[in-house]
């Protein structure tokens, strides 16, 4: 009998096959329901994390990164110097022009035909004198122009002549005095810098702003952002003053035409 009992105590002990399964299904519901409740965790700091860049103030209410506002093309990777031989390039070639037709004071006209006696002397000469220096003719390719890119640039100028025309026909039909008031300034800003440089000088500034601070802002937006939160939010400040000391004093006969 001692014997039959001390035989059966190791059955009862050891665990059986109903057992071991439950104890690996409990164990893979513990795992599965903290692996959910992990991805659920993460799935929060996610939504909150977007919720605080949502949040974030950006230049111009831009919700966008600064290439798709710059049109997400091959201007904008030139602008922010996505390939820097090609934008230093681009931006030596237009200081060069610069340099020739503001500083050296060159005429375009005379620049053009400058280039073209030089190549097509060089050419011509090149083109018959093969035979005397032993060198095979050079191969002058036919150049031709395509339409396509003519035609993108002229209806994306078309786009904005067209925007520029609607803005103006909305303030001088006299609806909103903010506007109106905005493209003035602006207009007399145009007119001072003007005096102070010609177009070719403007236009090269204008060229060399657009080559640096796209870029510079697109490195440090998240310096910039604030202070031009706070710009924004002490332009509103004082805004607000002119228009409790002087646009609230326009007579109403001339504010309800406005509006």
């Amino acid at each position: 009998m001692a014997d039959e009992k001390n035989a059966g105590s190791p059955v009862e002990h050891e665990p059986s096959l109903l057992e071991k399964m439950g104890e690996k299904i409990h164990g893979g519901h513990h795992h599965s329901s903290s692996s959910s409740s992990s991805d659920s965790d993460d799935e929060k700091s996610e939504k909150k994390a977007e919720s605080v860049k949502t949040k974030v103030f950006r230049i111009f209410g831009r919700e966008k990164p600064v290439h798709h506002v710059l049109g997400g093309g091959k201007s904008a990777d030139v602008f922010l110097w996505r390939n820097k031989k090609v934008s230093g390039g681009v931006l030596g070639g237009a200081t060069v022009v610069w340099v020739l037709f503001e500083l050296l004071q060159y005429h375009l006209l005379t620049l053009v035909a400058h280039i073209l006696i030089a190549t097509l002397a060089i050419l011509f000469l090149w083109s018959n004198a093969h035979t005397f220096i032993h060198k095979t003719p050079p191969r002058i390719p036919e150049v031709r122009l395509p339409e396509e890119p003519f035609l993108q640039v002229a209806s994306e100028l078309r786009v904005v002549i067209n925007c520029a025309f609607a803005l103006l026909h909305s303030i001088a039909s006299g609806k909103d005095l903010k506007k109106f008031l905005a493209v003035i300034a602006g207009l007399w800003v145009l007119s001072v810098v003007g005096k102070w440089c010609n177009f070719l000088t403007l236009f090269y500034i204008s060229f060399v702003l657009l080559h640096t601070v796209p870029f510079i802002y697109e490195k440090y937006e998240d310096k910039i952002d604030p202070l031009a939160e706070k710009v924004t939010i002490e332009f509103k400040k004082q805004y607000a003053v002119f228009d409790a000391k002087v646009l609230s004093k326009i007579p109403r006969g001339l504010k309800n035409k406005r509006a």
